[in-house]
């Protein structure tokens, strides 16, 4: 198509060709043909997908304060599914579902109940009722949950907040207010609408993927893969933790294989971690800044990590 516009500018300002090969119109002729090749499940996803969102990797190593205050809130949402839904071997049940046009993490739902925390604004959601969490403690959030559930026909008497897990712990835990920043908690809402729209593509693609979703432990946002029985590739992003106080995108693999095997150089300048666990990670702090090219630098991370990782885990 540029080959033919080349030629039709230099043979001679047609009026009737100046209109056709416009960039708007090239795009309406090419994109059904780019649709052809993409899978059931890719053609779903692509359509409801949204945009990657630029992230600002200076900031990554400041999130830690918003990204704790943001797991103790979502603890109020995985505390759905530990009081109302049958327990499962896998912890699923407790497990959270990134909702794009919400900007938010879902619980699993009963009966089309469901509790939401948006992300940006920090602000519980039930249905058609909402609560900022902004200067309120856990104990109020606790006590309008239950109240909101009871209104919607649910037994409030059932909604706990114990659990069978540790997280790690922020003073919101023991009666202080939440406070979290809005430019960081925008800064989190953005790096998991990224993963969500990431790894969804990577499950669009892989048949033996699972479904994309936030394990409220780790509080990571992940797929697992499994190439063969017994053998496991797990892609996803955690948001800070103890390894990297930041978000990253990691793959892990089990087996894992010892570290001497592992290939010098991945991808979209991610390295190896082989403190404790093994596996490939990408810290946002080594995202590059240009917006336009943050998503291919994922997507390369992603792509090569995720290759080597198969290809370690079948000759295990």
């Amino acid at each position: 198509v540029s080959g033919r516009r080349g030629r039709l500018g230099r043979r001679g300002r047609n009026p009737r060709f100046q209109w056709f090969l416009t960039p708007e119109i090239v795009g309406f002729l090419v994109f059904p043909i780019f649709l052809v090749f993409l899978k059931p499940r890719s053609y779903e996803i692509f359509l409801s997908m949204g945009t990657w969102k630029p992230v600002n990797p200076a900031a990554a190593k400041r999130l830690s304060d918003a990204r704790r205050q943001l797991h103790h809130a979502a603890q109020l949402a995985t505390a759905f599914g530990i009081s109302y839904l049958p327990k499962k071997p896998d912890d699923s049940h407790t497990n959270l579902e990134w909702i794009e046009s919400e900007q938010a993490l879902a619980s699993n739902a009963l009966d089309g109940k469901r509790i939401l925390v948006r992300v940006p604004d920090l602000t519980l959601m039930i249905g058609e009722q909402s609560l900022p969490l902004r200067d309120l403690t856990l104990g109020s959030a606790w006590e309008w949950i239950r109240k909101t559930l009871e209104s919607s026909g649910l037994d409030g008497s059932r909604y706990t907040l114990k659990r069978h897990y540790e997280i790690p712990s922020h003073p919101v835990a023991n009666g202080a207010k939440f406070n979290a920043r809005d430019d960081d908690l925008d800064q989190l809402a953005r790096w998991y609408s990224n993963a969500a729209q990431e790894l969804e593509m990577i499950r669009a693609n892989d048949s033996m993927a699972s479904e994309v979703r936030c394990w409220p432990h780790h509080f990571d946002i992940a797929t697992l893969i499994i190439p063969s029985e017994g053998k496991s590739v797990g892609a996803g992003l955690e948001p800070g933790d103890k390894y990297y106080d930041e978000p990253y995108f990691y793959v892990n693999m089990n087996p894992a294989p010892t570290a001497e095997s592992l290939p010098e150089s991945l991808e979209g300048d991610g390295m190896w971690h082989t403190s404790e666990w093994i596996g490939a990670v990408l810290p946002g702090s080594r995202l590059t800044s240009d917006s336009q090219l943050q998503q291919s630098q994922v997507q390369e991370f992603l792509r090569s990590a995720i290759d080597t990782a198969k290809r370690a885990v079948m000759q295990a």
